[in-house]
């Protein structure tokens, strides 16, 4: 495998790592109706997160650390702000997944197709609508290359205490 795919394995590492973390703000702001979908989507990032250390790990590489806090996009107050942080939280680690599938080849190219795909629905039942392409930005209906999670890859927005992007 090319060091393209152990940063893009990496990155992924980092989205994951901010996704679980985000997801335990959503899990206690979300309404109780929808607590066991934010449990269920938390258990599944930290299962991605643990499977991709070890991906690294047999790439040659040393998995990137977990922050110990991160920063979020936006004020969580209440369960509305919960929905749509754990919608933004899909788009973002959709976004990296994608750059994965481009990156890998054989089994951890499927493994992050199916990860990807798996954020991409999670995304769909948070929001109540898919986008066109996830984790494709670029690829927007109107060509703008806007969508929810397009602001930058691999958790932009959720900073740790040093200001680096996660």
């Amino acid at each position: 495998m090319t060091a393209g795919t152990r940063k893009a394995a990496q990155a992924a590492l980092a989205a994951e790592h901010a996704a679980v973390y985000g997801y335990g703000v959503v899990g206690g702001r979300v309404a109780d109706g929808r607590r066991a979908e934010a449990a269920a989507a938390y258990h599944a990032h930290r299962a991605r997160r643990d499977a991709l250390q070890r991906t690294v790990r047999g790439l040659g590489g040393e998995p990137v650390a977990a922050q110990a806090a991160y920063a979020l996009p936006f004020a969580v107050p209440d369960p509305a702000a919960a929905v749509r942080l754990a919608a933004l939280l899909e788009d973002r680690v959709a976004d990296v997944y994608s750059d994965l599938v481009r990156a890998a080849e054989g089994p951890l190219r499927r493994e992050a197709a199916d990860a990807l795909r798996e954020a991409a629905v999670r995304a769909v039942r948070w929001r109540g609508s898919g986008v066109p392409f996830p984790g494709l930005a670029e690829r927007t209906a109107d060509g703008s290359g806007a969508t929810a999670g397009s602001e930058a890859k691999a958790g932009s927005g959720v900073r740790n205490g040093t200001g680096a992007t996660h």
